[in-house]
């Protein structure tokens, strides 16, 4: 099909400004559908679990940024990198934090997702975390992650600290 990784970006432009964000949550992989995100996309948010194979894909995924940008004329940037399945018990998840830290300097996120029983059972009940257990650590973690971005967003370079 021609054209076939713009589709999505020709499908969201006519609507693109009824709205303040559109996001899009991609599965984990470099295919089709994650390259249509990417056209379509102005910033990316990576999500890494902390752990040692995560780290490998974090150049594969740069190099295909930049192959996006040069093929498609792109603009897209990393919004950020947000640490997910976060246990600060381990010395690996200490360690993979430090790397991307010192690697993606201020582009990581301060809020860090932590690894939550009551986030890996919101799926199965077919909810989010939100509406499945708002008071979990994990809700207001993202509820956090969510005000970090905004108040980056906005400007302000105000940043809490997130509960780890």
């Amino acid at each position: 099909m021609v054209n076939r990784e713009s589709r999505l970006r020709e499908k969201l432009e006519p609507i693109r400004d009824r709205y303040h964000y559109i996001l899009i949550d991609c599965p984990p992989a470099l295919d089709l559908l994650t390259l249509n995100a990417m056209v379509a996309a102005d910033s990316i948010l990576i999500p890494m679990q902390c752990e040692f194979f995560a780290l490998e894909g974090v150049s594969q995924l740069l190099d295909t940024l930049d192959r996006v940008r040069e093929s498609f004329g792109s603009q897209i940037k990393v919004e950020g990198v947000l640490l997910t399945m976060y246990d600060d018990r381990t010395n690996l998840t200490r360690q993979v934090e430090q790397d991307l830290r010192q690697f993606f300097e201020n582009n990581v996120f301060r809020t860090v997702i932590p690894r939550s029983i009551r986030l890996a059972e919101a799926p199965s009940f077919g909810k989010p975390i939100i509406a499945y257990d708002v008071r979990s650590r994990g809700a207001e973690c993202y509820i956090q992650l969510a005000k970090e971005i905004l108040a980056h967003e906005q400007g302000t370079g105000q940043t809490t600290q997130s509960a780890r």
